[in-house]
């Protein structure tokens, strides 16, 4: 969901609260060290249950709801309309004309028109109370996305949320609270997770080809200084962020993959993190290059150019997560994960293995041949035609729509959407507190030393 005014350059007392809680009001976070105390996970409250392995009836056909239909939220609908089984009865967003637009696409591919919410701010809220909806795609400004899921939720909607589904502790809880109120379905869309490095080496890592895990490695390393001082909406409100806030502000598409390797949720869980920001240079330099008299250049920028946080993890693993978006270096998410068997590394793919010739071997083909994943070997063309960041995020949506007609368990869980969007506001607390270690909370209440590992639309991953 966009701005009024595209080019609005100020909080609302709403998103300013918002915002400033991410970086001081962390709730249940202890600041013990390491081998302190865990924080205390709220109880459970007894219309709550776990949402670990939720089924729900079967749906001949997910009707959709819509909210934020800018070019984030309008690729995913273009996805959801080359699905089977797929109608989307309502959309909304605050720029009439995007709604108008969207809906003559709808109708173009042979569907009939969408309803179309576009009043206010809290015109959503209309939208969540059809009854001819069964899920909510929400893909607005990262401060609305739990006010939207929570009310998806107890409107009796499936949510689907943009990443990071949160920005404090509390909405996180929010999140796992409302999910487990209701026993809807609450999923955060981390498209990287159906990546094809990505599900490839989850395919392996299931099959013990990399030994006992060890170690990780994700980011977010994207070069973005001249969009960062752009004038569109899409970009002045993540800049609202980088003035106000210095931690990891974008870590689960690089986290998700290897947490879903190491079985964070099931089998491990995070314990504690420590986190550190570099300096800032990249975007105050831009800054002082715009016109005398912009008014843009009078912004300060809090987030320091690159951020290195590092997680333990219940069973003693680590991983290092990075986040910088103005570094001068090809894009990369690392996506590396060692174990006592070997090593695999992304950008570019290159692998070791035990019993193999020393140093990296870069040919990956006869790994994907061998452990290539279900799904990519299925709908790997179709996905890679279908666009959408190689195919992945069709993928993603074709695999949700499954799981949803045929009452399955969806790939993520809302615990996940908790765990790892909690990097964000507890990286920006350990930097505030000169790096020093921050407890994760257990948004599982413990459930995750039961939980086998994810298992992503196949047996092997």
């Amino acid at each position: 969901m966009k701005e009024k005014a595209p080019e609005r350059d100020s909080f609302s007392r709403r998103e300013f609260l918002t915002v400033a809680a991410a970086g001081t009001g962390l709730g249940m976070t202890s600041m013990a060290g390491a081998t302190g105390p865990s924080p205390v996970s709220p109880p459970r409250r007894p219309s709550q249950q776990s949402v670990f392995g939720l089924k729900t009836p079967p749906l001949s056909t997910v009707r959709v709801g819509f909210i934020g239909i800018g070019s984030r939220g309008s690729g995913l609908l273009d996805n959801l309309l080359n699905i089977e089984g797929v109608a989307i009865k309502a959309v909304c967003d605050l720029v009439p004309e995007r709604v108008k637009g969207i809906q003559q696409r709808i109708v173009a591919k042979g569907q009939p028109e969408p309803a179309g919410y576009s009043k206010s701010e809290t015109d959503f809220e209309n939208l969540c109370r059809r009854e001819d909806i069964d899920v909510v795609y929400t893909a607005t400004p990262w401060d609305w996305h739990v006010r939207m899921a929570v009310s998806a939720m107890k409107n009796g909607k499936h949510a689907m949320i943009e990443v990071p589904a949160a920005i404090t502790l509390d909405e996180c809880w929010q999140l796992v609270d409302t999910a487990e109120q209701t026993q809807r379905h609450c999923m955060m869309l981390e498209n990287c997770c159906y990546g094809e490095s990505e599900l490839l080496v989850l395919s392996m890592v299931r099959q013990g080809v990399f030994g006992e895990l060890i170690h990780g490695e994700a980011g977010y390393l994207h070069e973005l200084r001249d969009f960062c001082w752009q004038l569109s909406s899409a970009t002045t409100w993540r800049r609202r962020f980088l003035q106000r806030l210095n931690g990891n502000l974008y870590p689960t598409h690089g986290l998700g993959p290897i947490a879903q390797c190491l079985g964070i949720n099931g089998g491990d869980n995070f314990d504690h993190l420590v986190s550190m920001s570099s300096l800032e240079r990249g975007l105050s330099r831009r800054r002082d290059t715009l016109p005398a008299g912009d008014p843009r250049r009078r912004e300060s920028i809090a987030c320091g150019d690159i951020n290195t946080s590092l997680i333990k993890t219940a069973l003693g693993r680590t991983i290092m997560v990075q986040f910088s978006l103005v570094m001068p270096r090809p894009y990369s998410r690392i996506n590396l994960i060692s174990g006592t068997s070997g090593t695999f590394c992304d950008y570019p793919p290159r692998i070791q293995l035990d019993g193999h010739a020393e140093g990296w071997e870069t040919d990956m083909k006869p790994y994907h041949d061998r452990y290539g994943h279900p799904l990519w070997k299925k709908l790997g063309e179709l996905a890679r035609k279908s666009g959408g960041h190689g195919g992945m995020d069709y993928l993603m949506n074709w695999r949700l729509i499954e799981c949803l007609r045929n009452g399955l368990p969806l790939d993520m869980t809302v615990y996940d959407a908790a765990a790892w969007s909690s990097i964000f506001p507890l990286s920006i607390k350990s930097v505030a507190h000169g790096s020093a270690p921050v407890v994760v909370p257990d948004f599982t209440r413990g459930g995750w030393k039961t939980q086998p590992p994810i298992r992503i639309g196949g047996t092997t991953g």
